[in-house]
């Protein structure tokens, strides 16, 4: 990381060296009080969670006053539900929306510490797989930051997704242990516990009025306790609130079996119910990955609405008005089972009519649909709801039944559509559609990108926008430019808070501003300053985590994102190959130096992603070792890809690859992380692909491939990639030398199933786009031949960015969704923030 002096100075105020003295003083403190050491026994641990500890000290008082402020303005809040919240390390980003970045920085070091090195020592939250978390963390960021009274709710996962290992080429899965040395960020909250049940009966009864009412009996219960993380707003007092759920057993062990000395079967049920919140998305390939993973979703969605009902019911005392005091918002189709618990807790716990709880929860729910593919969203076997959740599953049978009632009287005689939309879907095997579930239940849902709200409304849902076109919107995707500009790219912030001013920070269509600088050769030559910077401090990383010397004037490549067929990483190695082939055939020839570097998890069970990561480090093998190719191309894949690792890569990228098929990535938030920091964007026209392309200007932006439409006609005409196969003779050569072992002499057969998916359905149209992706890919080359011209379009790619900050997406959330307003928190007249100052 660059010298932390250097971070925004612009956006900063001068030195003040009573707060300086302070947070020296807090931090001596905590290394002695809290950590127990001394300067001569603390290790670095000791002195990260020292520094810590200092900096939630300041977070503390506005986190309450936060909550005060929200109790006392009676507003109206949103709570956003969120399987995965992928936070990243909280001191770096911490420090900058508190805006004690640069006295800590300058405390530290006089203390002999720093703040770099410190940070090294925090554990990335293992609360998240990818995008889809990446964009809740972004979110609750900008609505700190826009001071809209919000919540986060997820699960505490004791054990993230995985630790990525390679051995020989292999992904190797091992336990994410994030909270080994636990967290100084998290505070726990005893008195927050609540009761969530499984299993058991649902029992019929007729209440004193003689109304049919329900008892749900002989459960296993498992409490669900609360453990808080501080959310702080850049710029103001705003600090929300994330609340995670750990998983607790109602009992210890049972004592009976204690008794008898079977001391495995006393503590089996402790461990059985705690289990739900132990790992990040089980493998659901088998009945009990799936039962655990449905689990997890009803696990934090009944503590999180009970949580909810809990605090508008000390507020206001009744429940009639919970719609209009609370918006809930589901992210993706992982906790829409809260549409039928928020049903049940109204009918069965506090006695409402169907009426009337079903009116507060379509006004109370909106869903966020974050994926195109429709195998994404989740279908739960009845079998599995009626043993886990039977309440829930008649209360599902109820809603459809009403449901498809309205759909009969709207679309009279039309039974094809009753059993598109129906939330049952026959089969073999009845399964619950959860997606139509959060559909039916919910006022609004979104996509998060133009062309996917597109695809949902005409496609996907076409029937459910035919019954519902007011309950659709369009939210493009954002990013927060505190932690992916201001915070991972110093030296860039600064310079370009020296060129504009710093009103970017919160304000980013402020990067307009940086277009008349677009040609002019000082400014120019600063941004190189800066770009070959971080290229040599990525290159470092590189040799640092996998031993590859890189050529520093290379293109530096990058595709950063999750391994899966649809994001076509194959695509890109397959290009590979042929660039290989171009210099082996021509080593004399003139070549452009490039650098593919890789960076993703595949899922423990997708076979076919993890052998996409072998072949990527197959390839990498072979042409590495090349003494004929040299520095001219390397290939690199850097393991256990996350939020710290992206923002080291992403400040050092020169290109940024979003080669998905289109009409398949929904959004996709990687493309503007890399945009914002200056990397140019090669595409499909697909997810927020295309809004770049419209701010930035195509002529900054390498375009290639089919578009959604033309693969949508491939699907319906027929495809035949066995034909490209046979006329393309550079892409058949690749093909060839995958499939006969040239990458695998000691296994010839180990790509096999690559090669024949692509030669037999090429479901993701990978033969379709390679050559026009070649293509691109030369006028990639090319431009970036012509320095001038290059900067010049890394300029205009930043200076196009203002549309997609995450402030931005959470404004639109609050406009058009919640009708939620900012409810700012007032400057205390009373006492400083840190004690004692």
């Amino acid at each position: 990381m660059a010298d932390e002096s250097r971070v925004n100075r612009a956006a900063r105020p001068p030195g003040n060296s009573a707060l300086r003295e302070r947070l020296k003083e807090l931090f001596r403190y905590h290394l002695l009080h809290t950590e127990a050491k001394d300067q001569y026994t603390a290790t670095r641990l000791n002195q990260y969670r020292s520094a810590a500890l200092t900096v939630r000290d300041v977070l503390v008082r506005r986190w309450l006053e936060t909550q005060q402020t929200y109790h006392r303005s009676d507003s109206k809040c949103v709570c956003y539900l969120s399987l995965e919240f992928l936070l990243g390390r909280m001191l770096g980003n911490n420090l900058i929306n508190l805006g004690l970045f640069d006295e800590e920085t300058r405390a530290l070091r006089e203390l002999g510490y720093r703040l770099e090195d410190l940070q090294e020592m925090e554990w990335d939250a293992g609360l998240g797989n990818g995008g889809l978390g990446r964009l809740a963390a972004c979110l609750l960021d900008s609505l700190a930051t826009k001071e809209f009274p919000a919540y986060g709710y997820g699960i505490r996962y004791e054990f993230g997704i995985f630790s990525q290992r390679i051995h020989q080429g292999y992904q190797i899965e091992i336990a994410d242990n994030w909270l080994r040395y636990g967290s100084v960020w998290e505070v726990p909250r005893p008195d927050r516990i609540f009761l969530v049940q499984f299993y058991g009966t649902a029992l019929q009864y007729n209440d004193e009025q003689g109304r049919l009412r329900y008892e749900w009996v002989g459960t296993d219960d498992v409490v669900a306790m609360a453990y808080d993380y501080s959310v702080p707003g850049y710029g103001n007092r705003t600090v929300n609130n994330l609340r995670l759920w750990s998983a607790k057993s109602t009992r210890e062990f049972d004592l009976e079996y204690f008794n008898d000395g079977d001391y495995v079967r006393a503590v089996e049920n402790k461990d059985r119910s705690e289990l739900i919140s132990k790992v990040l998305y089980p493998n659901d390939l088998r009945y009990q990955g799936k039962e655990l993973r449905l689990k997890q979703e009803y696990f934090f969605v009944s503590a999180t609405l009970q949580d909810i009902i809990r605090r508008h019911l000390a507020d206001r005392g009744e429940l009639d008005g919970l719609a209009d005091r609370v918006a809930i918002q589901l992210n993706d189709t992982h906790p829409s089972i809260a549409v039928a618990e928020l049903m049940r807790l109204l009918l069965d716990r506090y006695g409402l009519s169907w009426e009337r709880a079903w009116e507060i929860t379509v006004k109370t729910f909106s869903y966020t649909n974050h994926t195109v593919l429709p195998e994404a969203c989740e279908k739960w076997p009845v079998g599995l709801l009626e043993r886990l959740l039977p309440r829930h599953l008649l209360i599902i049978y109820e809603i459809n039944r009403r449901f498809l009632e309205e759909v009969s009287r709207r679309f009279p005689g039309d039974t094809d559509r009753l059993r598109r939309m129906s939330l049952v879907e026959e089969g073999e095997e009845k399964r619950i559609r959860m997606a139509h579930l959060a559909l039916v239940g919910s006022h609004a849902v979104n996509g998060v990108s133009a062309l996917h709200s597109r695809i949902l409304a005409q496609e996907n849902f076409r029937d459910f926008y035919d019954m519902y076109p007011e309950r659709f919107y369009n939210v493009t995707n954002g990013i927060t430019q505190r932690r992916w500009l201001l915070l991972c790219n110093p030296g860039l912030a600064e310079l370009i808070s020296r060129a504009i001013g710093a009103r970017w920070i919160t304000e980013l269509e402020h990067l307009k501003n940086l277009r008349p600088l677009a040609d002019d050769g000082a400014f120019q030559a600063e941004w190189h300053r800066v770009k070959a910077a971080n290229k040599a401090r990525l290159a470092d990383e590189i040799w640092k985590m996998i031993g590859v010397r890189v050529n520093l004037d290379s293109l530096f490549d990058c595709q950063v994102k999750r391994i899966h067929e649809y994001k076509r990483q194959l695509l890109n190695i397959l290009h590979a190959v042929y660039l290989y082939n171009r210099i082996k055939a021509g080593p004399a020839e003139p070549f452009v130096p490039r650098t593919i570097l890789f960076a993703g998890k595949a899922a423990p069970g997708y076979a076919m992603a993890k052998l996409i990561v072998k072949l990527i480090h197959a390839v990498a093998e072979v042409v590495n070792r090349d003494a004929e190719v040299g520095d001219r191309l390397k290939i690199v894949f850097l393991p256990n890809y996350g939020v710290s690792l992206a923002e080291k890569i992403i400040p050092g990228a020169d290109l940024s690859e979003q080669i998905s098929t289109a009409g398949t990535e929904a959004s996709g938030t990687g493309n503007m992380k890399l945009a914002l920091n200056g990397a140019l964007t090669i595409g499909t026209l697909d997810g927020a692909n295309i809004e770049i392309m419209e701010e930035v200007g195509a002529e900054n932006i390498f375009i290639f491939g089919l578009t959604a439409e033309q693969i949508a006609a491939s699907r319906r005409t027929g495809y035949e990639p066995a034909r490209i196969y046979e006329t393309t003779p550079d892409l058949k050569r690749v093909i060839d030398m995958i499939a006969g072992g040239y990458f695998a002499p000691a296994e010839p057969d180990l790509f096999k199933p690559l090669v024949a998916s692509l030669l037999g359905e090429d479901p993701y149209r990978v033969l379709a786009d390679f050559a026009s992706y070649a293509r691109c890919q030369e006028e990639v080359s090319l431009a970036y031949l012509d320095r001038r011209a290059w900067l010049r379009k890394s300029i205009l790619n930043v200076a196009g960015m203002g549309k997609f900050s995450s402030d931005r997406t959470a404004a639109e959330y609050a406009r058009l969704i919640w009708q939620v307003e900012p409810v700012p928190v007032p400057l205390r007249q009373e006492g400083p923030d840190l004690p004692g100052l």
